[in-house]
């Protein structure tokens, strides 16, 4: 047998050795712990076999009955012929590509657009997820002044502790690296060794449809700073609010909804219907956001019939005014704006 032909044949029969490793069999054998962590923008999804979370495939990459491709991306796992094949390659399935700054985009592609972002291409619409670290630093007595500066060499932002007598100079750009302000230390809210500081939610990362809201705080038994998301909808996207708008108005603050919705995320639906508020438009340049909110434990059921609880916003008032995110912002989600009086 020649070297060339010895060498392929070797690779299909450990290509194949591989899949038979990966089929399914009568019985559930997961690793210990609460699953793999994911490269940014990968998901974490149900293995083929109804058994383990996986990091799910994606467009190009080998896939088998127990790893599958990324259904949220509208990837699947292409076998081709014959039909006993048992490695396929992670396909997507038909839809519109994307123009991205003069680059064009398959459905299901994954594609850096900087460096401090990881963005998907699907059916026609770009969405992004940031690289770097979004955290948050609470002032302390060792760092009273905290703030994000851009480093030579380096991508992205790191904290850096300022001095007293430098806030006076800066202290109006301090609060544009700060995603969100502090509640000032709570005297009703101290514990053993422990000063519990919470920052307000921030703004909802998208002005319709489905988007993440988050927040800092150090509440908990270990007095330990975490990060807290919950998820949010300012207004649905497919509502066109401005008919509704009385004669002689220029904004409709707070919209009826005439009926309850079912909230969806990930091709998941929420289980129960919420008779929800929405936050309106205007037609005078202003922008409609929460400005009193609630947050609430939501269970959605997916089509595996996998049942998982996120928390969400639920809006109680909206407020109109003039400081809106920029029109060309393609990031909007590091458009902040806070939101008071939250219920959580």
């Amino acid at each position: 047998m020649a070297p060339a032909s010895f060498a392929v044949a070797l690779l299909l029969a450990l290509l194949n050795t591989e899949a038979q490793g990966q089929e399914c069999s009568g019985q559930c054998q997961c690793p210990a712990g609460p699953g793999p962590t994911c490269p940014a923008g990968v998901s974490l999804v149900l293995d083929g076999c109804g058994c383990c979370r996986v990091c799910a495939k994606q467009l190009g990459e080998l896939c088998t009955e127990r790893d599958p491709c990324d259904h949220h991306k509208g990837l699947f796992c292409d076998f081709g012929s014959p039909a006993n094949r048992r490695i396929g390659v992670c396909t997507a399935r038909d839809g519109a590509p994307c123009v991205f700054s003069g680059m064009v985009y398959r459905s299901g592609e994954s594609f850096q657009s900087s460096c401090k972002y990881q963005c998907t291409c699907l059916d026609g619409a770009v969405g992004c997820v940031p690289l770097c670290s979004m955290d948050v630093r609470l002032p302390s007595p060792d760092c009273p002044y905290p703030r994000r500066v851009k480093l030579p060499g380096k991508c992205c932002e790191e904290w850096v502790c300022d001095e007293a007598k430098e806030q006076t100079a800066v202290g109006p750009a301090l609060a544009a690296y700060r995603l969100e302000d502090t509640y000032g230390p709570d005297p009703t809210m101290m514990r053993a060794n422990c000063l519990v500081q919470t920052t307000e939610w921030s703004a909802c990362s998208k002005t319709c449809g489905m988007g993440i809201s988050t927040r800092v705080t150090n509440d908990n038994a270990f007095c330990r700073l975490e990060k807290q998301s919950r998820l949010c909808m300012v207004r649905p996207c497919e509502a066109d609010l401005e008919e509704n708008i009385k004669k002689g108005k220029k904004c409709i603050r707070t919209p009826k909804i005439s009926k309850p919705v079912k909230f969806e995320l990930s091709g998941c639906t929420s289980v129960k219907t919420y008779r929800a508020k929405f936050c309106g438009v205007c037609t005078d340049g202003r922008c409609c956001t929460p400005h009193r909110t609630a947050t609430l434990p939501v269970e959605f059921k997916c089509p595996d019939g996998e049942i998982m609880k996120r928390k969400m916003m639920f809006i109680k008032t909206c407020a109109c005014h003039y400081n809106c995110p920029g029109d060309n912002d393609i990031f909007e989600s590091l458009y902040y704006r806070k939101m008071y009086g939250d219920m959580a």
